[in-house]
Parts: structure tokens; C-alpha cells; sequence
């Protein structure tokens, strides 16, 4: 068999895929991997019918003793879903990382750390346990905090959050998926402690050592410590760090963020330089492989043992002892067995997105790659009639350079389709500039890392060399920065798409495969393939025209506000209704506004000043291109919104101020009258009305009571259908007597959790529990999605609601709860 690892990489795999997601008992999978062994080992000819499947047992069974509570003293078992305020003591297992924010124009700094705890106390007494801990804390804990040392740390232990809404980033799977399952949150680092011996001396281990050294190395004769030497820490040492939202974003919509993980690019270059500098001095293959296999390996603990950087060295490995012993290499086998290597060590990588988009793209080029070289090569040829010696020297270089960019773009090409749907899936983005600028960058990131191993090689003999080789790295940095900061403003250089089906991603996936499929089984190979993708196609698409014409509306609860999303066919009734405060509006709005596909938005309501439903107004303004902005005619005291109000009154195309009577995005304005005003300024919100998907919805924002008293008055509201409404600062959201002249079949509270004065309070709670109709609170079930379609209506929340004691009976059928 001409690669047989592959079929050895799909049984375990799938194996891996269903011991995940079914959990199967851990003492049934051990009994049939025994059986299916001792089939395998006494039966020749069973041999090859067990093999398979005891290659999938032995998956399932690797992941679920991973996932699996296995032991007694389990932190799961001790803990459970209580927030707890803790003492725990461990081992940091993980030298602390440090991320920073910009808040207000200053840099704000937080420390990470992975603690493997031993004993934990929330009760006054000591408890045994077992388990990992993510703990992080504001502030830089000092250098003395690092892997290995033993630690007392106190801080509230909870479950991490979940995502803030459907197709945000998940932060409590992307633990699990490392064996992490609780947070500790530390309100500084004075709640930090050693517990080891402080008269030993304890001296951090290697890998801290080599990046502090190497980061003075690459800071020797530049003359500050700016964002290109940051991203030059980054991109060489692993030093996550300089990447902020703000330094990373032009790389993320070109497609270059890759040029900072620790992975293929980085290990190959030093395998290179390595494997060229040995074959000068004419060292044999087998010594090139002993001495190069090492020094990767060595790269790779110096930089943290960044999961990425483990895989590239397992597949550079693989594909340098094949070099070493002068067996013929293959790409598709050698990725298989890096995979499965990698698989067998910790089986949980395979639903990390690193891995997958590793394993794809290189999956990709291997299938891809050397088909569109050949067709490109042979667009770019001479005459074959002509000898080359008679060509002219100019020609020559000419067809030289063209297929050498030839097979650049092909590869950028074959990289690209295979990340596509993962890019769409994770980031929400598809970039086509970066075809083009990965034959600009990666050349360029080569070089600037050649630069710095070279600064690094002869930091400790030759400081001058070392300066002029730092030099030189920060100059192409600076030069990918502005490649990357105008290749982003370029038009049609990204867009933002929504979050991919998972089935439409494994349609692509076996499509892309059936393309690159070779060899002498091709055919049925590519037919079956093929028909796979088709079939599951087709089903995606009968089940997305089930909700063609529907209107999704979604309810963000954040921090004191709310913000309400419209989605419905097509852009052109597309509003957002409130965007929250800042810090809201950056990692919730906007971040739910990309993964629902926007790039663009037509339309924002501000309903009124309270800088907690629109204080980042100018932020999703200015990302999302929004072509009118909605305000109320009264003002405000808000000093943001008075900002707010001064930059459109310079634009006033952009400017639109409502009132009762006007209509927006298919929208009624019903409060309040032109010329009206209140003293509160909730009472003065703006409150909308209307029948997207033909459900009546009314949308209250924080309306207090003197408003709702006018609303009433007018009879402008009407009856049915569902509320949305905040908690207005004084007094309670819905009277008796706006429920009694509504009439609705659902109400939804859009309260938050935190701060405690955002939650709706027991008085409210029992007022509205009397009302004979399902209320939502989001404090408890988090964001709610409506979706609208001829008249009908569901919903589904991030957290599952309380059992209701009656449901709407004029819904048909009735909306019913599907708790996401």
C-alpha cells in the first residue's frame, strides 16, 4: 500500500469524532478493544476486518478517558456549577502569558495562567483535588511566577462563560477542549502566594530563559520597544502578547495572521538553514537528521511548546528521518502519521482550530498543489522546438521568474481553499486578497525571520552583527505592517460571511478532496466522493429553504443595556436598534454583527442617551459603514452622546431624528409626538412597532412610566404579539395597564446579570409571573432569538428557560422553547 498510514488515520479519527460527541461507558470500549485484539492476534484472516474498527475503539477510548470523570477526587465532582469564592493550591503548569486591551487609550494589562491543582478550600477546610485551573488576574505577575512553582491563590472559581450569543466566540469549550474546565478570577496579584520553599533558589526553566535572552537579543540597537519589535517577539519567540485586537486586525482581513503562530513556516526556515549550512561543510543525510531533529525540538520547548509549533515539528520530523534514510517522501502519508502521532498524545486536538486548520491546509496542498503548478507551468513555456541555449538570455529569466511566481500562486491558491470554510467558521471572514499578499508577505516574513534567527545566532559572539541583523528584521516588519494595513482598505480585499453549517463545511471538504484525489482508484474514488458532497448538499439546502423569508430578531442583553438585532431577507430592512456601552459594542455587538455576515450595516436607532445603550454608537458606525443614524429630537446630558450628536450634525445626509409617525426599516416610531419630552430621559425613548414575518413585535428600549402612561394615552402600541423591554432607571418596565392594552402572547425582559441593578428584581419578577403569559428574563436565559415566518413565531435562548405554566394560544402553532 503506497500510503498506509492514511487509512490508519480515518478508523482513529472517527473513532475520536463519536467516543466525543456520544460518550460512550469507558469499561464497554475497553472490553471491545480487548476483544477486537485478541481477534486481530489469534486469527490471521480476521486480522484485517478487526483492524479497523479496533482502530476506532482505541480513538474512542483515548478521548474518553480524557473527557471522562475517572477519578474521585475529579474537580468536577467537588465543585459542580457553584461559583465559589476559593483558596487553591497547585502548580503553575504553564509559564503566565499576558494579553493587553486598549481601554481609553491606555494599554491594559491581564496575566493567564494554568494552574494543576491539588487542594482547593471554599469552605474553611482543605479538599483534595484533581484538575487543571485557567486563573488570570489584572496586572503583569512578576518573572518569579513561572512553570514548575507552587502557588495559594484566591479568587472567585466558576464554570467559564459560555458564548454571549449564538455564533460568538465560545471560550468554556475552547477549555474543555485543553482539559480545563473551571476559572478562578483574582482581583490582583496580591492574592497571589508562593507556597514553596522560599529558600531555595528556583530558576525558571529553559524555555523563559531563552525567550527573556532572546528578547534583549532582538531589542539590541533599536531604539524602543514599538509594535514592530513586539510582532518581531511574536512571530519568532511565540509572544502572543503583541498581538491586540487593534495590531492584529489588518493581518486578520488580509489572511496573514499565520505568519505569527509558531508552525510549519518558522520550523521548516530552521530546519533549512540548518540542513543548508551542514550540507556546505558536506555532513552526511543520517548526521544532517540527528543534529537537525534535535534543534527543532529544541526551537519548539524554547518557544513554549505552542500546540501549532508541536505540530509542525512532529510533520517536520517525520518528513526529515524520510530525508535522512533517503526514503522516498510523500506529503499525504507524512501528514497522516504527524496527525495521527499527534491524535494518539492528546486525541482533544482534533476540535481545536489550530489543528484542524494545520491539517487542512497542508492536506490542501498536497492534494492541489502540484495539479496547479503542472497547469500553470504549462500556460508558461517556450517553444519545445527551440532549445533553450538559443533563447535570449532576458526570456530565459522571464520564463524563469514567471513560473517561479506560477508555482508561488499556487500554492497560496491550494493554502487558501483549503482554510476557506474554516476561516468562515472561526473568524467569519473571507479574504481574496490574500492570495495576493501572501506572495508579498510570506517572502517577507521569511526574510525578517531569517533576520532574527540570524541576530540570534550571533547575539552571544558578534553584538554589531546582531544590531544590523535587528535592524534589518524591524525594517520588513514595519514593511508588512503598511502592506497589511493598506491591503485590508483595498475594496473587496475581505467580507464578512456568516457562520457556515458544519454540514456544509464537510461538503466542501469532501468535494475538495474528490478534486485532488490520484492514483488508479481515482475515478470511483472521486465519483463516490462527489456523490457524498451532492447528497449532503442537497439536504442543506431543503432544510435552509424551511426558513427562507424568515426574520430573525435577537435581544443582546449587556451590562445595563440592550441591543436588538433585525435580520431579515435581503440588507435592505436590516437595524440595529442600540449598541450597548464601548466595551459592549466592541465584544458583543460587533463581534455578533460578523458572525451574522455584516459588513455593512443601513441602518442604527439610537433610542436614547443613556451611554449604556449607545455609547459605542461611534465604534459600530465607523466599522460597519452605517449608512443612517436614528436618533431621538430631545437631548441629553450624556456627554458621549452630545459627541455623538455633534459628528452627525457635520453629516447630515447620515442623519435622521424620529418621531411618532415616521417609519424605519419597516419599523413604526409610536413614542414619542414631535415637540414631546420628559424629564427622565428613559422616558423619552424611542419605542418602535411593527409586523416583520407578520408578528406583531413592540420594542419598548428602557421606556419608564411617565412614557408608558403617554404611550398608552395615544392607543398607539396595539394589541398582541410580543414585547421587548429594558428596565427603566426609575420605576418598573410594563403597568398593568400597558399589559392590559397590549395584550401579548410574549414578553421579554432584557435584563443583564451584572450589575446587580441591571437584574430585574423579585418585585418585578412576582408582578409579572401573575400576567398568564411566558416572560423571558435574559439575567437567567441570556440572549433570545425570535424568528419570525408568516405569522408564526419561536425562540430559542443561550441558557434553557423555566417550564411555563401557560403558552400563547394565538401563535399557529404556538411558539414553543428551543433552548440553543
Amino acid at each position: 500500500m503506497k500510503r498506509p498510514i492514511l487509512p490508519v488515520l480515518l478508523w482513529y479519527t472517527v473513532g475520536v469524532v463519536i467516543g466525543a460527541w456520544v460518550a460512550p461507558p469507558i469499561v464497554g470500549l475497553f472490553i471491545l478493544s480487548f476483544v477486537a485484539l485478541g481477534a486481530a492476534l489469534l486469527s490471521a484472516r480476521l486480522r484485517p476486518v478487526v483492524l479497523g474498527p479496533l482502530l476506532l475503539l482505541a480513538g474512542a477510548a483515548n478521548v474518553t478517558c480524557k473527557t471522562t470523570v475517572l477519578s474521585p477526587i475529579d474537580i468536577r465532582l467537588i465543585v459542580g456549577e457553584n461559583i465559589e469564592t476559593a483558596r487553591v493550591r497547585g502548580r503553575i503548569i504553564q509559564t503566565p502569558t499576558h494579553r493587553i486591551r486598549w481601554r481609553n487609550g491606555k494599554e491594559i494589562w491581564r496575566t493567564l495562567a494554568v494552574i494543576e491543582a491539588d487542594s482547593i478550600n471554599c469552605t474553611g477546610t482543605w479538599q483534595r483535588v484533581s484538575g487543571k485551573i485557567a486563573a488570570d488576574v489584572p496586572g503583569v505577575l512578576g518573572r518569579e511566577y513561572f512553570s514548575g512553582r507552587a502557588v495559594e491563590v484566591f479568587g472567585v472559581l466558576q464554570q467559564p462563560p459560555g458564548p454571549a450569543a449564538p455564533g460568538l466566540f465560545d471560550y468554556r469549550s475552547y477549555l474543555r477542549w485543553q482539559g480545563i474546565y473551571y476559572r478562578l478570577q483574582t482581583r490582583s496579584t496580591n492574592n497571589w502566594t508562593f507556597i514553596d520553599n522560599r529558600q531555595e533558589k528556583a530558576h525558571p526553566p529553559l524555555s523563559d530563559r531563552f525567550v527573556g535572552w532572546a528578547q534583549k537579543t532582538l531589542a539590541r540597537g533599536l531604539p524602543a520597544e514599538d509594535e514592530p519589535l513586539r510582532l518581531l517577539w511574536a512571530m519568532t519567540l511565540g509572544w502572543r502578547t503583541a498581538l491586540t485586537d487593534e495590531v492584529s486586525e489588518p493581518f486578520m482581513k488580509t489572511g496573514m495572521m499565520h505568519i505569527f503562530a509558531i508552525s510549519g513556516l518558522h520550523v521548516a526556515l530552521v530546519a533549512t538553514i540548518l540542513v543548508a549550512v551542514l550540507r556546505v561543510v558536506r555532513v552526511p543525510r543520517s548526521v544532517c537528521g540527528v543534529i537537525v531533529i534535535p534543534a527543532i525540538w529544541f526551537y519548539t520547548a524554547a518557544t513554549g511548546w505552542q500546540a501549532s509549533a508541536i505540530r509542525s515539528s512532529i510533520m517536520m520530523t517525520v518528513v526529515v528521518v524520510g530525508w535522512a534514510l533517503r526514503r522516498p517522501g510523500d506529503l499525504l502519508n507524512s501528514l497522516a502519521a504527524s496527525a495521527f502521532l499527534i491524535l494518539v498524545w492528546d486525541p482533544r486536538q482534533l476540535f481545536q482550530a489550530g489543528f484542524q486548520l494545520s491539517f487542512f491546509v497542508v492536506l490542501s496542498m498536497a492534494l492541489l498543489g502540484e495539479p496547479l503548478m503542472e497547469r500553470i507551468r504549462a500556460m508558461i513555456r517556450s517553444d519545445p522546438w527551440v532549445p533553450k541555449e538559443l533563447l535570449p538570455v532576458w526570456k530565459r529569466w522571464a520564463i524563469s521568474g514567471l513560473r517561479g511566481m506560477a508555482t508561488a500562486f499556487a500554492v497560496s491558491l491550494s493554502a487558501w481553499l483549503g482554510s476557506l470554510p474554516l476561516i468562515a467558521m472561526y473568524f467569519h471572514l473571507v479574504t481574496p486578497v490574500s492570495l495576493a499578499a501572501n506572495l508579498v508577505m510570506v517572502p517577507l516574513s521569511g526574510l525578517a525571520l531569517t533576520c532574527t534567527l540570524g541576530s540570534l545566532l550571533c547575539g552571544a559572539w558578534a553584538g554589531w552583527v546582531s544590531e544590523l541583523f535587528n535592524n534589518s528584521a524591524w525594517f520588513w516588519m514595519r514593511l508588512m505592517m503598511l502592506i497589511s494595513e493598506r491591503g485590508s482598505e483595498l475594496p473587496g480585499a475581505y467580507f464578512r460571511v456568516p457562520t457556515p453549517n458544519v454540514g456544509l463545511v464537510c461538503a466542501y471538504y469532501l468535494a475538495l478532496v474528490a478534486a485532488g484525489v490520484r492514483g488508479p482508484h481515482a475515478r470511483r474514488w472521486r465519483a463516490g466522493l462527489i456523490l457524498a458532497a451532492c447528497t449532503l448538499f442537497v439536504v442543506l439546502c431543503v432544510g435552509a429553504l424551511s426558513s427562507r423569508g424568515e426574520v430573525t430578531v435577537s435581544i443582546l442583553p449587556m451590562r445595563g443595556g440592550h441591543a436588538v438585532v433585525i435580520d431579515g431577507p435581503g440588507r435592505a430592512n436590516d437595524l440595529l436598534i442600540d449598541c450597548g456601552d464601548e466595551q459592549s459594542a466592541a465584544y458583543v455587538v460587533k463581534a455578533y454583527l460578523e458572525s451574522r455576515g455584516f459588513s455593512s450595516l443601513p441602518c442604527i436607532v439610537l433610542t436614547h442617551g443613556d451611554v449604556r445603550h449607545v455609547g459605542g454608537a461611534s465604534l459600530i458606525a465607523e466599522e460597519f459603514r452605517v449608512a443612517t443614524v436614528c436618533t431621538g429630537q430631545n437631548r441629553s446630558r450624556s456627554p458621549s452622546y452630545r459627541q455623538l450628536i455633534a459628528q452627525l450634525a457635520q453629516e447630515p445626509s447620515r442623519w435622521r431624528q424620529l418621531c411618532s409617525g415616521d417609519v424605519v426599516a419597516g419599523l413604526r416610531v409610536v413614542h414619542p409626538e414631535r415637540g414631546e419630552s420628559f424629564a427622565m430621559a428613559d422616558d423619552n425613548a424611542i419605542v418602535l412597532a411593527g409586523e416583520p414575518g407578520g408578528v406583531r413585535v413592540l420594542l419598548l428600549s428602557d421606556l419608564g412610566p411617565e412614557g408608558q402612561a403617554a404611550l398608552i394615552e395615544r392607543g398607539g402600541p396595539g394589541r398582541g404579539g410580543i414585547i421587548v423591554t429594558g428596565l427603566p432607571s426609575r420605576g418598573e418596565p410594563l403597568s398593568e395597564s400597558l399589559i392590559e392594552a397590549v395584550n401579548p402572547e410574549l414578553v421579554i425582559i432584557a435584563d443583564a446579570d451584572l450589575p446587580s441593578y441591571a437584574r430585574a428584581g423579585d418585585a418585578v419578577r412576582n408582578r409579572l409571573g401573575k400576567i398568564g403569559v411566558p416572560v423571558l428574563y435574559c439575567s437567567d436565559v441570556g440572549t433570545v432569538t425570535l424568528r419570525l415566518k408568516s405569522g408564526r413565531w419561536r425562540f430559542s435562548t443561550m441558557n434553557p428557560p423555566k417550564p411555563f405554566d401557560s403558552l400563547p394560544q394565538e401563535a399557529s402553532p404556538p411558539g414553543e422553547p428551543d433552548a440553543d
